[in-house]
């Protein structure tokens, strides 16, 4: 019998102990999957006449969805409909990308109620994270 695996909590592991995980799940994906799971970030950006940004998303491509990683749109710019110009344009990059559909997270002290004005499908929640709290997710398909 082998001796027990040493394991440990990081903070920040070494380059080489990444690469070994991500390389790991990525062998044991194409394996089970069949294909190479492409990847890619991009970035959905508002700006005013000045050229200061007043909101912006950040996506990530993969497994045939675009998820959406952050949305933000500056106070003074809320309830003003960029919001949804903002998700608009991700859900046009995800068409563009060939992508099935959109996926994404929100808190309820964010915009839950926003995402399913928008057409947004809650598949998940979980309570008390973070405590007092519920956590969404969310998909809408394209």
């Amino acid at each position: 019998m082998t001796d027990a695996p040493r394991i440990t909590v990081e903070e920040s592991p070494d380059p080489a102990a990444r690469a070994a995980v991500r390389d790991g799940l990525a062998a044991a994906n194409l394996a089970a999957h069949g294909r190479r799971v492409p990847r890619g970030e991009r970035w959905v950006v508002a700006r005013d006449a000045a050229g200061e940004v007043t909101g912006g998303a950040k996506c990530a491509l993969g497994w045939g969805w675009l998820y959406v990683d952050w949305l933000w749109v500056a106070e003074a710019m809320r309830g003003q409909g960029l919001g949804a110009l903002l998700l608009a344009e991700a859900e046009a990059l995800a068409r563009r990308e060939g992508c099935v559909g959109v996926h994404l997270h929100t808190i309820s002290f964010q915009a839950p109620g926003f995402y399913r004005r928008q057409g947004y499908e809650e598949v998940a929640r979980l309570a008390d994270m973070p405590p007092g709290a519920t956590h969404f997710w969310f998909t809408k398909r394209l």
